[in-house]
């Protein structure tokens, strides 16, 4: 048995290595049609799902997705290596949700805000950025919704990932915690546990659960809500583990680009739409979306930033732009809305 490990080891090695030259050849193939696009989110979303679903166990099917995402990053590195931005630091929620939809193989580069990643973005000084959209319990990050207004970017993918929030300290005692420090997102998912387990105890806002972590290690009686590669990253202590109120708790992170992608048959589309601030507007914008049977998973209102009281509503569309129901619904909102703003079609996500 353990031979024909050493076989199917070699085999490997073959196959993974062949795969990389087939990854070098495309390259070539590509650089000589003049201004490549290297990395295409529609193509390795395919594969994703057909290794999910074409897998046979006893692998279980996400094992067998991280492994190919990795085998994918490492091949497409040697086509060109990504630059990707993200909210950092690192050991945050987002740079997880980064790695796992990037692989290891790419180049991440931590900014202090959301806004920061999107002008880096929009610069071309990196190719792609993830940010957070959403999350299950608590609902938009409106910091995000609010970059859309005026950034050219675009949505080229999407990552969901579950969130397991820990509490972290230096001190070794749950009963030595006199302030406890996170983004106020975190605070909010650990409300209940908080109010159960540490009554009375200040709560500070950080920008970030790993710059809290960062702020914290060292200091007596801190404590923070952060993931647990923040804990092996700051060198803190677990002081109790999933503290999240509920135990789905899910972030949407959003990769943006300045590329295009095309159909996978499993899309999402996100559209910015305004109108004026008359009785039954909202739902003139609405009805050709609920005439056409598309499905509506997201629609969220923000201040136009233009005229007081007057917003602009962030919508998602499953399908891809291309498709013609949803290619006729945006030609009749063109119509009726005052200003439409595709941000992009994407894959959802591979879970």
């Amino acid at each position: 048995m353990r031979e024909r490990i050493d076989w199917i080891d070699a085999d490997l090695l073959r196959l993974l290595n062949e795969r990389a030259r087939c990854a070098e050849d495309v390259a070539a193939v590509k650089r000589g049609q003049g201004n490549p696009v290297f990395y295409r989110p529609e193509r390795e979303a395919v594969i994703l799902r057909q290794v999910r679903e074409r897998n046979p166990g006893p692998l279980p099917g996400d094992a067998v997705v991280r492994l190919f995402r990795e085998i994918m990053s490492e091949c497409l590195a040697l086509e060109q290596p990504l630059q990707v931005a993200y909210l950092g630091p690192e050991g945050t929620f987002t740079h997880l949700a980064t790695r796992k939809h990037f692989g290891h193989a790419a180049t991440l580069l931590p900014l202090a805000s959301i806004d920061s990643v999107f002008r880096e973005v929009a610069s071309g000084r990196v190719q792609f950025g993830v940010v957070p959209i959403e999350n299950s319990t608590e609902g938009v990050v409106s910091h995000t919704v609010d970059c859309f207004l005026e950034s050219p970017v675009l949505i080229c993918g999407e990552v969901v990932l579950p969130v397991q929030h820990h509490l972290l300290s230096s001190s070794a005692r749950l009963e030595d915690v006199r302030l406890v420090m996170a983004h106020p997102q975190a605070l909010a998912q650990c409300r209940q546990w908080l109010d159960r387990r540490l009554p009375g105890v200040e709560r500070r806002h950080a920008p970030s659960n790993a710059r809290a972590a960062d702020d914290a290690a060292g200091v007596p009686g801190a404590a923070v809500i952060a993931s647990e590669v923040a804990a092996e990253r700051y060198g803190l202590e677990i002081l109790a583990r999933n503290i999240e109120d509920r135990g789905d708790n899910t972030t949407r992170f959003l990769v943006i680009g300045r590329i295009e992608t095309d159909p996978t048959g499993r899309d999402r589309t996100s559209i910015m739409l305004s109108t004026a601030n008359r009785p039954g507007s909202l739902f003139r914008l609405l009805k050709p979306i609920a005439e056409a049977g598309i499905s509506l998973t997201r629609i969220e209102s923000r201040p136009s930033r233009c005229v007081n009281w007057e917003y602009v509503f962030f919508l998602d569309l499953i399908g891809h732009q291309q498709d013609p129901a949803i290619a006729a619904c945006l030609e009749e909102l063109r119509e009726s809305a005052e200003m439409l703003k595709i941000l992009g079609s994407y894959p959802q996500a591979a879970t």
